[in-house]
C-alpha cells in the first residue's frame, strides 16, 4: 500500500490547453513538444526509456524536471512535472470541449498562424479562455513561412498587434513566443528540426505554479475514451474535474443509467490506489459495453440532477452582435453537454432598479424564489456599446430539447453554433451559472408556479366627473362584473398629468374612485 501511495505522488500533473484556429498548427506543436521533451529531459531519467511518450486521444504528454519556483513550493512531494497538453479540437466542438475540460485547465496556449494572425475562432478561444482561466501562453506557430530577411520584423509586427488585441482582457501582458513546430509543413519529411521549441519549454516552465487541486466534494470525472480488458473489466481514460476516486468506490455513469464498482485505477501507467481533480487516470470498472460511453462523464452515484429546464444568472458576452431575444433558441453548454433550449429572460422591476444605476454582482449569488421578477423580451444590456459599466442583474429560464445531466452550480454557455463559421463573428453569446434546476418532466405545472414574474400591462379610461380637489370618479376601465377590490391601489395618471391611486368601486357600473395625490390642477 504504501507503495502505491508513494507512486500517487511523485509527478505533478500540469494541464495545459492547446487552442487555435483550425489550421494553426496545434496538433504538430504538440508532437514536436513531446518529442523535443523526451529527447531533451528524458537522458537523466532512467524510467524515460520504458516510459516513451503517451500520445492518445489529443492528450499527448511530456515530463520535465521539476522548475526552480516549484522546488521550494512543492521539492518534497514532487521530484518531476508532468505537462499533459489537451489538445481543444476546432470549432463548435471546440466550445463543448473546452467548457468540460476548463475546470482543469491551469494554462492555456494559444497557438496563432503567424501568416494569418487572429481569426475568428481565435478570438472565441480568447473568450472561453478568459471564462475558465488564468494564465495564457501566445505561440506564433509557422515562422518558417516567412522570408528569412524579414522574419524578425514580421514577428515583432504580430506580436505587437497581439499585445493590442488582448490589451483589455485578463491575459493583458502574456508571453508571446514563436515557434515553426513542422517546418516545411505537414506533409513534409520529419529530417528538419523544429524551431524555437526547446525555448518554448523553458517558457512553460517558467509559467508552471501549483495549481489548487481539491479532494473534497462529489466525484465528476470527464470521460474520453473507453475500451474493454478481456477478464479484467472495462476500462475509461479521462480527467477528474472535481472530488477523488479510490479502489472498490462506486461510481455512476448517468448516461447509461448504471453504477460500477472501480477495481484499480492507473496514472502515468503505474497502478494507484487513488487520484483526484486534476488528474489524468485510466478507471478499470466492472465490465460494461465500451461503445455505449464513447465521452462523457463518470460521477458520485446520484450527485449529477437530470434536469428538463433551468434558471440561470446570466450576462451577454461584449463580443456578441445583436440582440438576446426571448424565446429564441440558442445552444446551451452545460456540464458536459451541449443541448438547445429555449430561452426566456427576466430581471429586477423597473421600480427597484430606476434611480441607481446597476450594482456590480456575483452571477454565483443564490436565486431567490420569493422575490418577483420583471419580464424582458431581449436580455437588456446596461451601457452603449463599447462603454464600461455593470448591467443590471439579470436571469434566464432555459427549456431544454432534451433532458441535460449536469452538475449543480456549473457553469452554463449559449452560443449561436449553427452561425456560419467562416462569418466574422463570434458566435458566443452569454455565460451565466446554473442556480436552480427542474428534475421533474410535468416542470410547467410543478416547478414554473414557483416564479413569480410579471409583465406590465396598461388601459385607458375616461375621467367622469370630479367630485372635489383630490378625488375624480371614474369610468369605461373595468365591466361591472370585475372585482375591483383587485385593483385597488393601481396607479392611474391623468392626461393632464396628475397621478393617483384607485380607492375603490363607485355604485354597481364598474366605474370607480380615484384619489389624486397632490391637488388636481384647475385646468
Amino acid at each position: 500500500m504504501s507503495e502505491q501511495s508513494d507512486s500517487r505522488t511523485k509527478t505533478l500533473n500540469f494541464n495545459v490547453g492547446v487552442l487555435g484556429h483550425v489550421d494553426s498548427g496545434k496538433t504538430s506543436l504538440a508532437r514536436a513538444l513531446s518529442s523535443t521533451a523526451s529527447t531533451a529531459a528524458f537522458d537523466k531519467n532512467p524510467q524515460s526509456k520504458e516510459r516513451g511518450i503517451t500520445l492518445d486521444l489529443g492528450f499527448s504528454s511530456f515530463t520535465v524536471e521539476l522548475p526552480e519556483q516549484l522546488q521550494e513550493s512543492a521539492g518534497e512531494r514532487y521530484d518531476s512535472l508532468q505537462f499533459t497538453l489537451v489538445d481543444c479540437p476546432g470549432h463548435a466542438s471546440l466550445i463543448r470541449t473546452i467548457i468540460g475540460g476548463a475546470q482543469i485547465i491551469d494554462l492555456m496556449m494559444l497557438v496563432v498562424d503567424v501568416v494569418k494572425g487572429v481569426q475568428t475562432q481565435t478570438a472565441e478561444c480568447l473568450l472561453i479562455g478568459e471564462l475558465t482561466c488564468r494564465r495564457m501562453v501566445v505561440v506564433l506557430n509557422k515562422t518558417d513561412l516567412l522570408p528569412e530577411n524579414k522574419r524578425q520584423s514580421a514577428v515583432d509586427k504580430m506580436t505587437k498587434r497581439l499585445h493590442k488585441t488582448l490589451e483589455n482582457t485578463r491575459f493583458k501582458d502574456c508571453p508571446v513566443i514563436a515557434v515553426a513546430a513542422k517546418p516545411g509543413g505537414p506533409e513534409a519529411p520529419d529530417a528538419e528540426e523544429p524551431q524555437g521549441v526547446a525555448d518554448l519549454i523553458q517558457l512553460l516552465k517558467k509559467q508552471t505554479y501549483l495549481p489548487q487541486r481539491d479532494a473534497a466534494g462529489d466525484l465528476l470525472m470527464a470521460v474520453d475514451h473507453c475500451f474493454s480488458i478481456r477478464g479484467q473489466g472495462t476500462v475509461m481514460t479521462g480527467t477528474i474535474l472535481q472530488g477523488a476516486l479510490a479502489i472498490n468506490d462506486t461510481v455512476e455513469i448517468p448516461a447509461l443509467k448504471v453504477t460500477k464498482k472501480v477495481k484499480s485505477i492507473q496514472m502515468f501507467r503505474k497502478p494507484v490506489s487513488m487520484a483526484m481533480q486534476g488528474d489524468r487516470v485510466g478507471v478499470c470498472v466492472t465490465q460494461f459495453d465500451p461503445k455505449l460511453l464513447e465521452r462523457g462523464v463518470a460521477c458520485t452515484p446520484g450527485s449529477l440532477r437530470t434536469l428538463y429546464a433551468a434558471v440561470i444568472s446570466v450576462r451577454k458576452i461584449g463580443y456578441f452582435k445583436g440582440a438576446l431575444f426571448t424565446r429564441a433558441k440558442f445552444h446551451i453548454t452545460v456540464g458536459h453537454e451541449t443541448v438547445m433550449a429555449k430561452v426566456s429572460f427576466f430581471g429586477l422591476p423597473p421600480s427597484s432598479t430606476n434611480s441607481n444605476p446597476p450594482e456590480p454582482h456575483s452571477l454565483e449569488t443564490p436565486f431567490n424564489f420569493d422575490r418577483e421578477y420583471f419580464y424582458q423580451e431581449e436580455y437588456v444590456s446596461g451601457q452603449k456599446e463599447g462603454s464600461a459599466g455593470p448591467e443590471p442583474e439579470q436571469w434566464a429560464l432555459l427549456e431544454f430539447e432534451r433532458p441535460v445531466t449536469c452538475p449543480s452550480f456549473c457553469l452554463v454557455i449559449g452560443s449561436k453554433l449553427d452561425t456560419d463559421i467562416h462569418a466574422n463573428t463570434c458566435r458566443l453569446a452569454f455565460q451565466g451559472r446554473l442556480l436552480q434546476g427542474f428534475e421533474d418532466k410535468n416542470y410547467t405545472e410543478t416547478g414554473l408556479p414557483k416564479l413569480r414574474i410579471y409583465k406590465t400591462k396598461q388601459k385607458e379610461g375616461q375621467v367622469e366627473r370630479v367630485t372635489d380637489d383630490y378625488t375624480v370618479i371614474g369610468r369605461s376601465l373595468f365591466k361591472k362584473e370585475t372585482n375591483l377590490q383587485l385593483f385597488v391601489g393601481l396607479k392611474v395618471t391623468l392626461s393632464t398629468g396628475e397621478t393617483g391611486v384607485i380607492e375603490g368601486g363607485f355604485g354597481q357600473s364598474g366605474k370607480f374612485k380615484i384619489r389624486i395625490q397632490g391637488k388636481l390642477r384647475p385646468e
